[in-house]
């Protein structure tokens, strides 16, 4: 009887991470976490090297520039956390980016709030609050959403907030809101330069922190073996449709932090930023740099940007052709994105690796269970 008490005690020593309830542990090898790991950081310190020495080598109009590349990879952050890791195609992620963009531009104009403080936490909500409301209108149903479902939900969405907002007079119509006055902190005005720049690139890296902690999290884990094997998530008890909810309330939040932030940055906001145009072009971000890596869709971000800019400058005539080229052969040659020249096969095959752990353990845990079962009979 001991044995079978120790045996259900290990079966149920970790909650689940929707429910609460038991559910079985979900960790990688030791050897394996170690060695899969080894080339990301690495990237991830030169990445934040090169961002944190930019604005001492570039001239001012370009540091104007990269705050914007610098606000669109945290934008693409939000997709490769609900695309990347959880296997949700979202083709309206610029409905909570540029819903928290008209939010806080309504709250300038209107209410003369302009204070960081205010502005930063009231776009983060309100990208929490659409998300919430959308993701549980198409992942939270009676049966489980089917992707072409969930895809075509989130463009309608994108593409009804667009027409209403150049249909509306308040929101100013196809001219948007101009004249967004710059952000504050007490009597210190944020202008464009190098202090806005790493402001910026502060919150980027905190909220890139935060999502490296949750993917690796035991919640991480459970979004890994989601989008590879739903069913199988679901046999071991995991909530699927809950956890989707979860991970695309949480791009929403992060989607709308960067609306905000893009607003007060371009001073002005329009209805191409809720639109399929801003969407398609975060999916690309990803597509291009890698996803289900964090990493990828910020070199992603800054590649396309930076290309896009130089080629507009030097080809003005044919440079969408250009770029439309290049993305096509990488997306044929390199389908798993351009982090996959650096990036060895464990880290970009993380999630199946932890897809494969979790259902050891969980198989493990069954199997225990079921001996101290047995057991516990046959001792009685």
């Amino acid at each position: 009887m001991g044995r079978a008490s120790e045996a259900v005690a290990r079966v149920g020593e970790e909650p689940d991470v929707v429910t609460g309830e038991s559910a079985p542990a979900a960790r990688a090898p030791a050897g394996q976490a170690s060695a899969g790991w080894k080339v990301l950081p690495i990237v991830e310190g030169l990445v934040l090297l090169i961002a944190l020495v930019l604005p001492w080598v570039l001239q001012d109009y370009l540091t104007v520039f990269a705050t914007r590349v610098v606000i669109l990879a945290l934008f693409a952050l939000s997709f490769d956390l609900v695309w990347g890791y959880a296997g949700i195609m979202s083709f309206g992620q610029a409905l909570f980016f540029g819903a928290a963009g008209y939010g806080v531009a309504l709250m300038a104009r209107d209410l003369n709030v302009t204070s960081i403080l205010l502005i930063l936490p009231a776009g983060a909500l309100i990208g929490l609050t659409a998300s919430l409301l959308l993701g549980g209108f198409l992942l939270l149903g009676r049966y489980p959403s089917s992707v072409i479902f969930v895809s075509l939900g989130t463009l309608t969405g994108s593409y009804a907030a667009d027409r209403l907002a150049r249909g509306w007079y308040y929101l100013g119509g196809q001219n948007g809101i101009p004249s967004i006055p710059p952000l504050t902190l007490g009597s210190y005005e944020f202008e464009e330069g190098p202090v806005y720049y790493y402001m910026v690139l502060g919150i980027l890296v905190v909220v890139y922190l935060l999502c490296r902690f949750l993917v690796r999290s035991q919640f991480g884990l459970a979004l890994a073996g989601l989008r590879e094997n739903e069913q199988r998530i679901a046999f071991f008890g995991y909530k699927a449709q809950h956890l989707k909810a979860i991970i695309f309330a949480v791009g929403g939040t992060i989607a709308g932090l960067a609306g905000s932030l893009y607003a007060f940055h371009e001073g002005f906001v329009w209805p191409n930023m809720l639109g399929v145009v801003f969407s398609t072009q975060v999916v690309l971000y990803v597509l291009f740099g890698g996803s289900g890596t964090l990493i990828g869709a910020v070199i992603g971000t800054v590649i396309i940007e930076g290309v896009s800019f130089w080629l507009s400058d030097n080809y003005r005539d044919i440079w969408p052709i250009i770029l439309g080229v290049l993305l096509l052969l990488v997306i044929m040659f390199r389908p798993l994105g351009l982090i996959s020249f650096v990036l060895g096969e464990r880290e970009l095959e993380a999630g199946e690796v932890a897809v494969k752990n979790l259902a050891e353990h969980s198989q493990e845990s069954v199997e225990l269970s079921v001996q101290a079962v047995t057991q516990a009979v046959t001792g009685a």
